[in-house]
């Protein structure tokens, strides 16, 4: 039997060994575990880091003022009062002492009408009166004497008062013939003319008191309850005249088609410088309650959807506040339910969550002022 060479052996043997290292799967470890525990060190290095590292939002502290919440309606003007004065009595005539635009004292003589002997009925009246009464008084005399039967001195007084009936009646028709203003106001139209013929309820006249002048507008069903006589209100006209006045009367019946309530503001117009019949915008000024003025911005959503703002607690813990929407105004947002010395998050209150840890940074002092609008013409707390 031939020998075995010494190289063969060892050729078997290296063979075998090779085999049974890959059938280990070691060789496909030794680089990946090198990676590994590289990526592991690294980790481990940048763990602290991580763990410090907190997102920073600016916070403000916004001012607490008392703030009335504003309603506002598209209104128009209107007299206090409109007369349309007509004619009592038929007839021509004969005195027009007014004409357009002219102003008038309660009681003033407006229009007179040719009296057509109305006058001499009167004077005859009168007379008849005077022997009726002259008569009455001698009957009561006889009738004390017993000079008369008691049917005549009742047929005495019957006559005195028939011709005192008489009186009244001669002098009502007269007093017909003259139309007197039944207030003080401002003469707007007069369709007649001296000389012309009128019949009974012609017009004659349109009598506007314009002061106070009104602004009528309507609020809905939900700010009826905010309002009431005696608030005061801003009335912005249609020429850019801003003016001031107090509500006279809330109408407590519905409109059947709009469900709104007609609202009164009576305005002071001395010189009867502002015309009935203007558009006018009316600004309510309901009854006043502490606020914080915020910008619009800083307004977010909870994971609910509720409308809220997010605030920076002691522990710079990020917490949400549900608000409630006192006014909104162009210039800034007038909110309740927000705690006092809240810290306000006003820059990235969007990218953090409720519970959440955070690096607070004060904003400018004036940033929520200028953001707001001025809030000058409120009183701060």
């Amino acid at each position: 039997m031939a020998k075995i060479k010494f190289h063969k052996v060892a050729a078997v043997i290296v063979l075998l060994a090779t085999s049974a290292w890959i059938a280990t799967g070691e060789f496909a470890s030794v680089g990946s575990a090198s990676a590994e525990a590289e990526q592991k060190r690294e980790e481990a290095q940048d763990a602290p880091a991580r763990k410090v590292e907190l997102k920073t939002v600016q916070v403000a502290v916004p001012p607490r003022l008392q703030h009335a919440r504003t309603i506002r309606v598209s209104g128009y003007t209107a007299p206090d009062k409109k007369s349309v004065l007509a004619a009592r009595s038929s007839g021509i005539v004969e005195e027009l002492t007014v004409e357009k635009g002219q102003r008038v004292s309660e009681g003033e003589i407006i229009l007179k009408l040719q009296t057509e002997g109305k006058e001499s009925a009167l004077a005859s009246a009168q007379q008849v009166l005077a022997q009726r009464e002259a008569e009455a008084t001698a009957a009561e005399r006889l009738s004390k004497s017993g000079n008369i039967a008691r049917l005549q001195l009742d047929a005495a007084r019957s006559a005195l008062a028939s011709a005192r009936s008489a009186v009244e009646a001669a002098q009502a028709d007269l007093d017909r013939v003259v139309v007197k203003a039944p207030f003080s106001g401002l003469i707007d139209s007069v369709p007649v003319e001296k000389g012309s013929s009128i019949m009974q309820g012609s017009e004659i006249a349109t009598l506007l008191k314009l002061d106070p002048i009104l602004a009528i507008g309507e609020v809905s069903e939900r700010d009826l309850g905010t309002i009431k006589p005696g608030d005061r209100a801003r009335i912005r006209l249609v020429d850019g005249r801003d003016l001031d006045g107090v509500i006279r009367y809330v109408s407590r019946e519905a409109s059947p088609q709009t469900r709104t309530f007609q609202v009164e503001v009576a305005i002071e117009n001395e010189a009867g410088s502002i015309p009935a019949g203007m558009t006018a915008e009316i600004s309510i000024l309901s009854e006043r309650v502490e606020t914080v003025a915020l910008p619009r911005s800083v307004v977010t959503l909870s994971n609910e959807g509720d409308l809220g703002i997010r605030v920076v607690g002691d522990d710079d813990t990020v917490s949400f506040y549900p608000i409630d929407i006192v006014d909104d105004t162009p210039g800034a947002l007038y909110l309740a339910g927000i705690p006092e010395n809240a810290r306000v998050i006003v820059a990235g209150q969007d990218l953090v969550r409720d519970g959440e840890k955070v690096h607070p940074v004060d904003a400018d002092p004036e940033l929520i002022r200028k953001l707001a609008g001025s809030l000058s013409d409120q009183a701060v707390q």
